[in-house]
């Protein structure tokens, strides 16, 4: 198994396998209403058959070079994630996405976490574009975007129905020339 360090307070970033479907359903249930504020993975991780079917359909992506996700861990416990949620490299396109237990929150552990995925997928698995789609009212995550020097394109308006809400979902991206000369 591998680790990157996500920087000097020890923090790391790991492939989350289905193996880890407990530990990772211990998370969610510790951050289910803070995450669940503007993801829906909460509402798909309810318990422990969920977690591990959860994790296994990211193997399975990860097999099929579709996708990956990846755990934040900070003093050894798992505090979050970030993911490539789509993958298509016959295009070159990615779709990122992140969350975090609010335990974790305000310590730019996503943004370097997003960081080291999107520097690997331009690098490594030839990426052009990647995406990160967030909802309008979620600042933190928006403001990730920005951090990263991501470009808003624009705002699918009512495009999102959560919890029975329509919720206008706005689309930032960066391209990999624009990254390459940023870094």
């Amino acid at each position: 198994m591998f680790a990157t360090s996500l920087g000097e307070d020890g923090a790391e970033l790991r492939p989350l396998e289905p193996w880890q479907a407990e530990e990772f359903l211990a998370h969610i249930d510790r951050g289910r209403e803070f995450i669940g504020r503007f993801v829906g993975l909460p509402d798909v991780v309810k318990d422990l058959d969920a977690s591990r079917a959860y994790l296994r359909s990211y193997a399975e992506k990860a097999m099929n070079d579709k996708g990956r996700i990846y755990g934040i861990w900070s003093d050894g416990k798992l505090v979050g994630g970030v993911m490539f949620r789509i993958m298509d490299l016959q295009h070159g396109s990615a779709e990122a996405g992140c969350w975090l237990e609010p335990s974790a929150a305000g310590k730019g552990l996503v943004t370097r976490a997003a960081r080291a995925i999107i520097d690997w997928g331009f690098a490594e698995r030839g990426l052009y574009r990647v995406e990160w789609q967030v909802a309008a009212g979620n600042e933190p995550s928006i403001a990730v975007a920005r951090r990263l020097g991501m470009t808003k394109e624009g705002v699918l308006r009512g495009s999102y129905l959560y919890r029975g809400q329509r919720h206008d979902i706005e689309v930032w991206s960066v391209l990999a020339p624009e990254w390459r000369s940023s870094r």
